[in-house]
């Protein structure tokens, strides 16, 4: 299923998360805006992942001392999606 978050805090605006809701596993990502190529990277890194192992990894990442980042940022949605289903 897919899901779309608006951002805080970072130069994306918003990302796209399609995950197996079955097995609680990242599908693909896709930011809109942000670092091109650091957003590609994380995107094809979690890919396949379970959503509690990208979670662990990603959350709490800062960029610039703005207190989250565009890892932190997916980390923060893939929490939500995981409370939803």
């Amino acid at each position: 299923m897919q899901y779309e978050f608006g951002t805080y805090g970072i130069c994306a605006r918003k990302i796209i998360v399609d995950v197996d809701e079955v097995s609680e596993t990242v599908n693909s990502v896709q930011f809109i805006g942000g670092c091109s190529g650091n957003t590609q990277g994380v995107a094809a890194l979690v890919k396949g992942r379970k959503i509690d192992e990208v979670v662990g990894l990603l959350k709490g990442i800062d960029c610039n001392y703005k207190g989250t980042s565009c890892p932190d940022q997916l980390a923060r949605a893939l929490e939500e999606i995981k409370s939803e289903i």
